[in-house]
């Protein structure tokens, strides 16, 4: 197991009738899965109500024998948790294993796509023929990652159509030079959501101010969004409040599908307090290390309690 693996815990509204919304909470620790090796793998809480269909992918792997349960069967099927993997590359079709061990859903960012396409040739007879048509190396960039999107949102529509779309979602990042841009973030998303065209694709945006009004006309336009590098519960609520309003603004009668997903990094806010504490060098200030991340994450969960119920999220929950 990595002792460096990124976890994140994510929580759904308990009702027949809620909105799929989440909130993740990453930090580092141990994880006792052989599935963890440079990668990371994430977390989303997704509690099922009774008389929901619950996946069992421990019975068989791709190739229909029989696998042995993990941790991450329990985790699902005891305590409502999704495990997705912070990690793609080619073939994409090495993800049927983690599946079947219990792998509910995936990440990808612009690192893990530079490290994938730089340390393979998998990626090379695609992208030579993609340069010899006149692609200009960042178009053929994105020619190749949404290739890999595509077929991993394949892999794991299953998981999505058996949990009616609470389940089973492949993240695509929109590119880091838009963070200050919001026009082109939004520009960038709808043209991911549209050149994917998959069901259970997430259009992952960063939490930068610019990207505040993004993350609202994106989701207003029915694009299941996820927000990424959120490190502090201002940003959090600020998020919070775009999504409500671009439900609201999105005029849709059934919101049942757009769905979003809030990355919460609690793991490099207890990382630099951690820092700040060891040169205090008190022991009622070393005593504190490594709780800065769970006192985060516990306030950012009440916040997220607080602005999901109420009547205008009711009236929200009417629609879908």
């Amino acid at each position: 197991p990595n002792p460096a693996a990124s976890l994140s815990s994510s929580f759904k509204p308990r009702s027949s009738s809620s909105l799929k919304c989440f909130v993740g909470f990453r930090a580092t620790g141990s994880f006792g899965s052989k599935l963890v090796s440079s990668s990371s793998l994430s977390l989303t809480n997704n509690h099922l109500l009774k008389g929901s269909l619950v996946l069992r992918c421990s019975l068989a792997d791709g190739n229909g024998s029989s696998v042995k349960r993990t941790t991450l069967h329990d985790l699902y099927e005891k305590e409502g948790q999704s495990p997705w993997y912070d990690n793609l590359c080619r073939p994409v079709t090495d993800l049927l294993p983690l599946i079947a061990s219990g792998v509910r859903g995936v990440t990808s960012n612009p690192a893990i796509f530079q490290k994938a396409i730089s340390s393979s040739n998998a990626y090379n007879d695609q992208f030579r023929e993609l340069v010899q048509s006149g692609k200009d190396i960042e178009s053929a960039y994105w020619e190749l990652v949404v290739k890999d999107i595509q077929d991993a949102c394949k892999l794991f529509e299953p998981i999505y159509d058996q949990t009616d779309g609470g389940d089973g979602y492949v993240s695509v990042e929109v590119s880091p030079r838009l963070a200050d841009d919001t026009e082109g973030t939004i520009e960038a998303a709808k043209y991911l959501h549209k050149v994917v065209d998959c069901p259970n694709v997430y259009i992952k945006i960063p939490a930068t101010a610019p990207c505040i009004p993004s993350i609202k006309e994106v989701i207003s336009k029915g694009i299941s969004v996820n927000v990424t590098l959120i490190f502090s519960l201002a940003r959090y609520e600020a998020v919070i409040d775009a999504y409500l309003d671009g439900l609201e603004a999105s005029g849709l009668s059934d919101l049942s599908r757009v769905t979003s997903v809030a990355s919460f990094f609690v793991s490099r806010v207890d990382t630099l307090i951690d820092k700040m504490l060891e040169k205090i060098g008190t022991p009622e200030a070393l005593d504190l290390r490594g709780k800065a991340a769970v006192a985060q994450a516990a306030l950012a969960y009440q916040l997220y309690q607080k602005k999901f119920s109420g009547p205008r999220w009711e009236a929200l929950v009417k629609k879908g």
